[in-house]
């Protein structure tokens, strides 16, 4: 099966909404579940869009997941510094996992970090639970960069996210 890596198309956005909603429902990572918080930002791919690249994998016609690529700063980055890009929200759908997607779209991601002027590194958050995530950030060559982890909830302790970067 041929994935392709493209920009999301708008009448994508509410489907991959939904992907990445239920990515993050389904494998736990959302504190509150349902009542999460974080539940709207997840599937709200038109506001990803209009501040950065929201980029699809899509196989046989069928969308299996998806990738918020920040090149520069701006409103959706949360850790990227001056020089580098960020990678938000990466999740691929439970009946399209195994098949390379979320790895095209994070090389999508480095490519595209590779050809914005003056980056020189990409850098990324996540859960510690998000080992499947984990492997692909270190196949393809991240490095942890703990003196980066944060907490996005300060007052409540146990969510600190782990950070990675790719040096370009």
């Amino acid at each position: 099966m041929d994935i392709a890596i493209r920009q999301a198309e708008p009448d994508e956005f509410d489907a991959l909404g939904e992907i990445t909603a239920q990515a993050y429902l389904h494998d736990g990572l959302l504190d509150f579940g349902e009542s999460d918080e974080y539940l709207g930002e997840l599937r709200d791919v038109a506001k990803r869009a209009a501040a950065a690249e929201v980029l699809v994998a899509v196989a046989d016609g069928r969308l299996l997941g998806g990738v918020t690529f920040v090149p520069s700063g701006g409103p959706m980055a949360d850790i990227a510094r001056s020089g580098e890009a960020e990678i938000r929200m990466l999740a691929v759908d439970r009946a399209g996992r195994g098949r390379g997607a979320g790895e095209a779209l994070v090389r999508a991601c480095v490519d595209r970090a590779r050809a914005t002027k003056g980056c020189v590194r990409i850098v990324l958050s996540t859960q510690r639970t998000m080992h499947g995530a984990h492997r692909i950030y270190e196949r393809l060559g991240f490095v942890r960069t703990p003196e980066r982890d944060w907490n996005p909830i300060p007052q409540l302790v146990d969510i600190t996210l782990l950070t990675y970067e790719l040096t370009l």
